[in-house]
C-alpha cells in the first residue's frame, strides 16, 4: 500500500502546509509547472518525488524532469503529463499514447481546474489536482491525497489550501 500526494502548478510558490498534508504520504507526484528548483528540492527532500516539467518550467527543471512519465505504482500503470486534457478531450500530444495503451491512472495539470473523473471508455482514472500555487485565475488552491493498494484506488481526498487571492506574497 502506498499513500500518494499529488500536486501541480505551484509556479515557484512554497506553502509549508504542503509538508503537513503530505506527511502521511509515501511519495509526492508533481504534475508540472513546478516553477523553481527550490520547490522541487524541498518536496524531494521531504518524500520521494516523481515529477514532470510543465510549459512554464525553465531549462533547469526541463533537464531534471521529463515531459511525460510512465511507471508502475504497486500494480497500477501510471501516466503523468502536464498538458494532458481530460476524458473525452485528451490533448493531441498524449491522445495516441492513451488510446494505444491506456494507463489505469492518468495525471495531468496545466488547467488549474481540479478534476477527478473516471473514463469509462478507457477504464482509467484521471486526476488533475488543480493548482497549489498563486499564479493563475483559479480561486481555490488544492492538492490531492490518494491510496494505491495493489491495483485499487482508495481514500481520494481533495485538500483545499485557501483562496489564492487572499494569500500573502
Amino acid at each position: 500500500m502506498k499513500r500518494i500526494g499529488i500536486i501541480s502548478d505551484t509556479h515557484s510558490y512554497w506553502d509549508d502546509r504542503y509538508l503537513k498534508y503530505f506527511d502521511p504520504c509515501d511519495e509526492i507526484w508533481h504534475a508540472g509547472d513546478i516553477g523553481s528548483l527550490e520547490v522541487a528540492e524541498k518536496l524531494a527532500a521531504f518524500r520521494p518525488l516523481r515529477a514532470v516539467c510543465g510549459n512554464c518550467d525553465g531549462g533547469d527543471l526541463r533537464l531534471m524532469y521529463r515531459e511525460t512519465l510512465r511507471w508502475k505504482c504497486e500494480d497500477v500503470d501510471v501516466l503523468m503529463k502536464h498538458i494532458g486534457g481530460y476524458p473525452g478531450n485528451y490533448d493531441c500530444s498524449i491522445r495516441s499514447m492513451i488510446y494505444a495503451s491506456p494507463p489505469q491512472l492518468f495525471i495531468s495539470g496545466h488547467s488549474h481546474i481540479l478534476k477527478v473523473k473516471y473514463d469509462k471508455t478507457l477504464n482509467l482514472l484521471h486526476i488533475n489536482p488543480g493548482a497549489a500555487g498563486l499564479q493563475g485565475w483559479h480561486k481555490e488552491r488544492t492538492v490531492i491525497r490518494l491510496t494505491i493498494e495493489g491495483n485499487k484506488f482508495t481514500d481520494c481526498e481533495v485538500i483545499t489550501l485557501g483562496d489564492h487571492r487572499k494569500a500573502e506574497l
